[in-house]
């Protein structure tokens, strides 16, 4: 069922957004009396097509990695005279530079409407309450401790960990401080925090900002009680059972499913003696731990889980707006996210993040798959992610993407005539080149995930 809806959501997410921004080039396009020879979504054989009054053919191709708008260009081959006001390179470059940025526009566009969608229907988040805090740690230092609620970070209001997490990644890799406010509970008075960085997580793989600082978010008390187990886990190779319930990790007792938790992640590779009772008799059970992840993020693997409870009603907290409010808080998330996504790319290129953060086709996929099979929330989201990227990355100044086209065209208008297609030409290839080595680079690193 799982590949199932990965290949739906798959289809239907690249189907929506490439159709979205295809649209925005023919549009404009048409409103700038561009003759629109074909609007394809998909490349290589045709599986649908069909042609309207003023002559473009509309494709449904075999392979939706993408799509493409051909407009008519004297360049690209024999114009008829009566034809040729109609074609592309004749309009002006205020009308060629419209045309190429509408594609990424009508991407943000979208992109609004899904977290205008998502606003109205709002959403339960857990108050970012601190459970605890590590000893040491940069949270520690700064004077956090547990019961106090996070209400901002860097000046921007927060309501749940999502968002906390969210301004977090915004300074990864970098130095100086982050601004806090907290709240201590049952007081309405909110104290200012300062956490000290310096390269912060600089180069991670796998980045936790919050884990990191060494806060433990807040959670309800979980019995240590397995009720799920990795098939190919060392929990279920070593014999445990659902039902069992840890009483004792190589003698050190545990009552709580953290403690748990805790204690296997930070003794990776590790054979450990897990004390159970089990059938109202105790147990000892050798169990080896593995690892997870690499280098400075790999921790401990037990391949067990706990069912969960409820949570108290006065750690959630409902936010939703109304249908004007919402617009602008659309607005809003579509702007936070595009900057942080330029900003990412900016420190992956001077190596203030990891390039294995980068994803591919294949993280694409299996994440459209579990945003589809969460809920209609879960794929809204992820949708509006996915075309703030695509608007992003087509407006990189890159040669063969929007951006690229962009860029001659600001040329051109600077120096009043264009490039010589010799310089194009070259500006192309070096353009292919560096999106086919970002491509292979994004597809190296999903298959180092699986």
């Amino acid at each position: 069922m799982s590949a199932l809806y990965m290949i739906v959501g798959t289809l239907v997410a690249l189907g929506v957004l490439v159709t979205f921004h295809e649209f925005g080039h023919f549009w404009v396009a048409r409103r700038c009396g561009v003759k629109v020879l074909r609007f394809s979504v998909g490349f290589g054989m045709p599986l649908l097509r069909w042609s309207d009054r003023q002559g473009t053919e509309y494709v449904v191709a075999a392979i939706p990695l993408g799509g493409y708008v051909k407009m008519l260009d004297e360049r690209e081959g024999d114009v008829p005279p009566e034809l040729a006001d109609q074609s592309f390179n004749r309009k002006s470059v205020y009308q060629r530079i419209a045309i190429v940025i509408a594609g990424p526009v009508a991407n943000f566009l979208l992109a609004i409407v899904f977290f205008w969608v998502l606003a109205m229907l709002g959403s339960q988040q857990v108050r970012p309450v601190v459970g605890g805090v590590e000893p040491g740690s940069i949270a520690e230092k700064a004077g956090l401790s547990s019961g106090q609620e996070i209400v901002s970070v860097d000046g921007e209001a927060v309501t749940g960990w999502a968002g906390v997490n969210l301004q977090l990644v915004r300074r990864l890799g970098e130095s100086g401080s982050i601004a806090l406010k907290v709240r201590e509970q049952g007081s309405d008075v909110e104290t200012p925090r300062s956490l000290a960085l310096n390269d912060w997580l600089k180069g991670a793989a796998e980045p936790d900002p919050i884990r990191s600082l060494g806060i433990r978010p807040w959670r309800p008390a979980l019995p240590p009680v397995l009720a799920e187990l990795d098939p190919k886990g060392p929990a279920q190779t070593a014999g445990l059972k659902t039902g069992d319930r840890l009483l004792a990790l190589n003698d050190e007792p545990v009552d709580e499913w953290q403690k748990v938790v805790d204690w296997v992640r930070v003794h990776p590779d590790t054979r450990i003696s897990v004390r159970v009772e089990r059938d109202g008799a105790q147990l000892e059970v050798p169990v080896d731990l593995v690892t997870r992840g690499e280098g400075p993020a790999a921790t401990g693997y037990l391949g067990a889980g706990v069912k969960g409870v409820d949570w108290p009603p006065e750690m959630l907290r409902e936010v939703s707006y109304g249908p004007v409010a919402a617009v602008a808080e659309g607005a809003r998330r579509t702007w936070t996210m595009s900057v942080l996504t330029l900003d990412s790319l900016k420190k992956m290129l001077f190596g203030e993040l990891s390039v294995k953060n980068l994803s591919g086709p294949i993280t694409i996929a299996k994440v459209a798959g579990a945003s589809a099979q969460s809920g209609i929330g879960d794929f809204l989201n992820f949708l509006a992610y996915l075309s703030i990227s695509l608007g992003v990355l087509n407006l990189l100044p890159i040669p063969v993407l929007d951006g690229g086209h962009l860029l001659f065209y600001l040329i051109e208008w600077a120096r009043g005539r264009p490039l010589s297609e010799k310089v194009q030409g070259w500006g192309v290839q070096i353009g292919i080149s560096l999106v086919v080595g970002v491509m292979l680079l994004a597809l190296v690193n999903d298959l180092g995930r699986l």
